[in-house]
């Protein structure tokens, strides 16, 4: 198809499923109060996306989403993408992007995966099963708009909860939130919301966090420093590993997933908690100063609320009048501060101690 032949998302919808025969059967996600309905040509992707989101498997019935994955060759459509620029601190190209007149085509570089995403009309297509990872969070970025467009703000951070009480972990790239928290979860009674996109809304006068169905994806150097990890990777390659420089080994980005209720229990997610405190992580792994935790406040920390806190919304995002966000546009400040006024903010400088910093979290958490 050539370039100037594609224009609409139907024309996209029809190239991309091209003549699939989906499966009679659908998966339906209840996230919060929001239903979706995901189907597909592919009974071995909706097997493994079954697995992967059971802690939110909910009831047929009307949706407010829709999403179809169809497995194929990864699509070729003749049209000419342009790279969606990356945040800063992030190399090497990811996402590139292509404008209809009533959609957005958006092709994952490395996988060749595209995805179409409309109000009503999402796709994605390519090997689907192969980067299953990808169509989890392309799911997710429908719920993610759903949210934002109802009013939350979307952080780089992950939460927790216990007691009835929450606290998000937010830190610069490489900062050691998802080892943190999971060294939190070894905590009978701590629960988990979320790894890495955390939504917050003030509602009178508590700030509500909810998190998304997107499970802890860690790297080889939380793997092998966790025991209750460690059958994510077997044992000659966690040997390898540890004789490995710390640094060299704590550089090294191979994500894994981790099953939390399979790892911690049932019972073990949340999707909604009132969020007390925010840790921001700002240590170094070579500093000399030893760990040290203050109260911060984010409007006299514009560093920190523009660096670890703040996160763009992606090129899925669809704004409520239809429009998308563009890779150039900043980001408003105030809506975050406005959210996150009276939620405890504290920053952890000097040198990187989890055992220290998770017994701090126990104590905040434990609370009354």
């Amino acid at each position: 198809m050539s370039q100037t032949a594609l224009t609409q998302a139907d024309q996209a919808a029809a190239a991309l499923l091209d003549a699939a025969v989906l499966r009679p059967e659908a998966l339906f996600l209840q996230l919060g109060p929001c239903r979706l309905r995901l189907r597909s040509n592919s009974s071995e992707l909706l097997r493994g996306l079954r697995r992967y989101f059971a802690p939110v498997l909910g009831a047929a019935g009307a949706a407010d989403l829709e999403v179809t994955a169809v497995e194929r060759a990864a699509p070729e459509l003749g049209v000419e993408f342009t790279d969606w620029e990356r945040e800063p601190g992030k190399t090497g190209r990811k996402d590139s992007y292509y404008e209809l007149a009533d959609g957005r085509l958006v092709r994952k570089v490395r996988t060749g995966l595209v995805f179409l995403q409309r109000f009503g009309v999402c796709i994605a297509a390519g090997p689907c099963v192969r980067y299953d990872n990808q169509v989890i969070n392309f799911i997710n970025a429908q719920y993610m708009n759903w949210l934002q467009n109802h009013g939350w703000r979307i952080c780089h951070a992950a939460a927790l909860a216990a007691r009835g009480r929450g606290l998000g972990i937010a830190g610069f790239s490489g900062g050691g939130k998802s080892t943190l928290m999971l060294q939190l979860l070894e905590q009978p009674g701590v629960s988990y919301v979320t790894n890495d996109r955390l939504f917050v809304r003030r509602e009178g006068a508590t700030v509500q966090a909810v998190g998304i169905p997107k499970l802890p994806r860690v790297n080889p150097g939380t793997i092998v420093h966790n025991p209750r990890l460690h059958d994510l990777i077997p044992a000659p390659e966690r040997a390898r590993l540890l004789a490995l420089p710390q640094a060299e080994l704590w550089g090294i980005e191979d994500k894994y997933d981790v099953l939390v209720d399979q790892v911690y229990g049932e019972d073990r997610i949340r999707q909604q908690t009132p969020l007390d405190g925010l840790l921001i992580l700002n240590w170094q792994r070579a500093a000399a100063r030893p760990l040290r935790v203050e109260a911060v406040d984010l409007a006299a920390r514009r560093d920190l609320l523009r660096g670890a806190v703040m996160k763009s919304p992606g090129p899925f995002y669809q704004y409520p009048d239809g429009r998308f966000l563009r890779d150039t546009e900043a980001l408003p400040e105030a809506p975050y501060l406005g959210a996150l006024h009276g939620v405890r903010v504290f920053e952890a400088t000097g040198r990187v101690d989890f055992d220290a910093l998770a017994q701090y979290c126990r104590d905040f958490l434990a609370r009354d």
